[in-house]
């Protein structure tokens, strides 16, 4: 499906100045309904002047009153006669230089948050190199301090659908990866019981998470394992307790000793 030729900026003139939802508009212009959401919210395609698509024939009024009519009606490029340019994918992404001091904060955003991206993804996303993003993931940026992580959709530098494409793309890398790395392992646990088998000994080879991890059967409580009952105290009674004390008979005082004991002359 042909697209428009400026499409943030057609997008910004029907979010405007029609009675369209964010998913016409954005099946028409080839953009993220979120990307349409964040144009009606003043965040995104700041400072852009809208474009009218009927001026220059890329839409005709007819068309867009057919599809405020019911939200399952999609919006059709009228024919013209001129041939317009597909836009070639290859190459390194062209960013105009008022937003070129906005990629290191997308860079950043992207490898704090995007951690399945890998480095040549970054680059093409947002028209870097890979010495700076590298610079960046090890904080030896020579403008570090002043970096803060940034939205590239938010900044402009990449739409939503390229962004959640390349996420998709790192996420199915990641897990084929996963995927590789335990098929080598359980190959390489295998090679190993059959080596013990053949050899004739004991197999030492630790056993599985996997099985680790599943449930084993239950067995009958040991009664050995069991701590020792211990036997009641007996209550004590409240005669026990507020008995009358036997009578203690006083010891005998010793008679103190006088002056004539203590000094007698031997």
């Amino acid at each position: 499906m042909a697209r428009p030729l400026m499409p943030k900026a057609t997008a910004v003139w029907l979010v405007d100045n029609t009675a369209l939802t964010f998913e016409q508009i954005a099946d028409f212009c080839g953009l993220h309904p979120l990307e349409i959401q964040g144009i009606a919210d003043g965040e995104v395609a700041v400072g852009i002047k809208g474009l009218d698509p009927i001026a220059n024939g890329q839409l005709t009024r007819e068309e867009i009153e057919r599809c405020e009519a019911t939200d399952l009606a999609t919006l059709q490029m009228a024919r013209t006669t001129v041939e317009v340019p597909e836009r070639k994918a290859k190459g390194q992404r062209y960013t105009p230089v008022s937003k070129r001091q906005d990629r290191p904060n997308a860079i950043a955003w992207l490898v704090r948050y995007q951690t399945e991206l890998t480095d040549p993804q970054i680059a093409k996303l947002v028209g870097t190199t890979k010495p700076t993003i590298q610079a960046i993931r090890d904080r030896s940026h020579w403008n570090m301090t002043n970096i803060k992580p940034q939205d590239p959709v938010t900044l402009g530098l990449c739409s939503q659908i390229e962004l959640d494409e390349a996420v998709r793309v790192g996420q199915r890398r990641l897990q084929r990866t996963q995927d590789k790395d335990s098929r080598e392992k359980e190959i390489a646990v295998a090679d190993q019981y059959a080596a013990a088998a053949a050899a004739g000994m004991p197999s030492t080879v630790p056993v599985p998470e996997a099985e680790l991890g599943a449930e084993q059967p239950e067995l009958p409580p040991n009664p050995f394992d069991a701590p020792p009952q211990r036997l009641p105290e007996p209550r004590p009674e409240a005669s026990d307790v507020f008995a009358e004390q036997p009578e203690v008979e006083p010891e005998p005082e010793e008679d103190a000793p006088t002056l004539e004991s203590v000094f007698r002359q031997e």
